[in-house]
């Protein structure tokens, strides 16, 4: 093996002013978290692992299983949802649909995810599941999946059940997970909306969305017995954050909480993607159709930080001299470690960009004479 040394030089965001961590979130609710999305580091937190009712703030993993659905192409958003006399008679927010309307799939997620409808999340949740009760075991077996170890789903719109129940923490999990679909931010980021061809006014629920710069999501939730709820997802300078707030007396409260998290993670923290300072150097290859395999980081290099400490990233490279063939394509020829403050963060796997056949006895025959009458 041999070994390269290098400093950090590229910083996606650039060099950035040292500034010491400001002061803590003001967070006039019980339940809070904090979460980054690339990384999943939790921020700051109290009460994030205590479970509360989250009203509507539910409707996060009813959408998250509608875009699982229309990106495994099981679904489409152009398909047509008939709503049953059972969707229709949800009460609380909604569209006020009429048993046997259809509507889309797209219609319907951005009701839920601009209104709030509890119809058109049933009516989705029919579509998908046959029932509620189907899709409500889905929801449930989903979060197991996530870790969401302290949640229990009774329904997938978050109307009143004291069941009904999920922390914080858990709801950071399944909202992380939700806006990995970028798609959803063109539902979660509309201010004001209509549907049946205009003839139903949408007005998001979410006022972040209006009065918080850079924020993308993502629900809002309210019942008398879960009070106030949100989790609030803001992106700046490539950086996206999480914050859930359960449990708020007032709408105002949850609102300028969520507020003071984001502001707190932009202020104090920085997504930073790390890079050898040179180009790495194509590897030999012996016996292979090609004499070299150029080797690539397998995927970013990010890592969160904070903004006083973005001097003290370093990198080390460890990259093989040879390989022998055949190279497959993305096989491990060497590792970038990430360092801050000469700590170890991440291991990155540095990987062939392409595969290198093996040459044949042919070859090397051919390869041989070509040599021979060259060298006459």
């Amino acid at each position: 093996m041999k070994r390269i040394f290098c400093a950090l030089l590229a910083l996606t965001l650039g060099v950035l002013p040292a500034r010491a961590i400001s002061g803590e979130p003001s967070v006039e609710a019980p339940a809070a978290i904090l979460m980054e999305k690339e990384t999943g580091t939790i921020l700051y937190e109290q009460g994030a692992h205590d479970r509360y009712e989250p009203a509507s703030v539910t409707k996060i993993m009813t959408m998250l299983l509608v875009m699982e659905a229309v990106d495994s192409g099981r679904i489409s958003m152009e398909d047509r949802v008939q709503a049953s006399a059972y969707a229709c008679s949800m009460g609380g927010s909604q569209i006020y649909l009429k048993e046997g309307e259809q509507m889309t799939v797209r219609e319907l997620l951005k009701s839920v995810a601009v209104a709030s409808a509890n119809d058109a999340a049933v009516a989705l949740a029919e579509h998908l599941a046959g029932s509620e009760s189907s899709f409500v075991a889905w929801m449930n077996e989903r979060a197991a999946q996530l870790g969401m170890k302290n949640t229990t789903f009774c329904n997938c719109t978050g109307l009143p059940d004291p069941d009904h129940q999920t922390t914080a923490y858990d709801i950071a999990l399944m909202s992380r997970e939700l806006i990995r679909h970028e798609e959803i931010r063109g539902f979660t980021t509309i201010w004001m909306d209509s549907v049946r061809e205009g003839q139903f006014q949408l007005s998001n629920t979410n006022k972040l969305i209006r009065f918080y710069d850079g924020a993308t999501g993502l629900k809002t939730g309210f019942t008398a017995s879960a009070l106030f709820c949100l989790s609030a997802t803001a992106e700046r300078d490539g950086m996206e954050l999480i914050a859930v707030v359960l449990h708020a007396p007032t709408s105002e409260k949850r609102f300028e909480s969520a507020k003071s998290l984001l502001t707190f993670g932009f202020s104090n923290y920085a997504l930073v993607e790390a890079r050898p300072d040179q180009a790495l150097p194509p590897v030999d290859v012996s016996l292979g159709v090609s004499p070299v395999v150029q080797p690539v980081l397998r995927e970013p290099g990010k890592i969160l930080a904070d903004k006083g400490e973005l001097n003290k990233i370093t990198t080390s490279v460890q990259l093989t001299d040879r390989v022998e063939a055949p190279v497959e394509q993305g096989q491990k020829l060497g590792t970038m470690t990430i360092y801050l403050d000469g700590v170890e963060q991440k291991s990155i796997p540095i990987v062939a960009d392409a595969g290198v056949d093996r040459l044949t006895t042919g070859d090397v025959f051919t390869r041989f004479l070509r040599r021979l009458f060259m060298a006459d």
